[in-house]
C-alpha cells in the first residue's frame, strides 16, 4: 500500500509564486516517476510535470520556465516549485507515483491564483 501525501496548496495572486510538496510511503520499488498533474474545473486531468528516481524530467508545455519538479529520493518525497503563477494555473494539483504498471495518487491540494 502506498500513500501519497501533498502540502503547500492555496491562494496566491498572479505573478505569486507557491512550493507543493508530495510525501510517499509504504512499499514501492526504487525505480519510479512522480509527478504532478492537475484538474480545473470541468476539464480533464493533465499531466504538469514528472521526475525519474533517475532525475530525468518532462514538463507541459504550458509550465515550462515557470515551474520546476525536483524529488528528495531518500525521502521519497517530490516538490514543485511554481513561479511567475498565472490565473489559468488555477485547478486542483494531484502527486502521482508510478513504477511495474502501479499507479497511486494523492487526494489534491487546490491551488488558487487571483488577478
Amino acid at each position: 500500500q502506498v500513500q501519497l501525501v501533498e502540502s503547500g496548496g492555496g491562494l496566491v495572486q498572479a505573478g505569486g509564486s507557491l512550493r507543493l510538496s508530495c510525501a510517499a510511503s509504504g512499499s514501492f520499488f526504487s525505480t519510479n516517476v512522480m509527478g504532478w498533474y492537475r484538474q480545473a474545473p470541468g476539464k480533464q486531468r493533465e499531466l504538469v510535470a514528472t521526475v525519474s528516481s533517475y532525475g530525468s524530467t518532462n514538463y507541459a508545455d504550458s509550465v515550462k520556465g515557470r515551474f520546476t519538479i525536483s524529488r528528495d529520493g531518500a525521502k521519497i518525497t517530490s516538490y514543485l516549485q511554481m513561479n511567475s503563477l498565472k490565473t489559468e494555473d488555477t485547478a486542483v494539483y494531484y502527486c502521482n507515483i508510478k513504477f511495474r504498471g502501479y499507479n497511486y495518487w494523492g487526494q489534491g491540494t487546490q491551488v488558487t491564483v487571483s488577478s
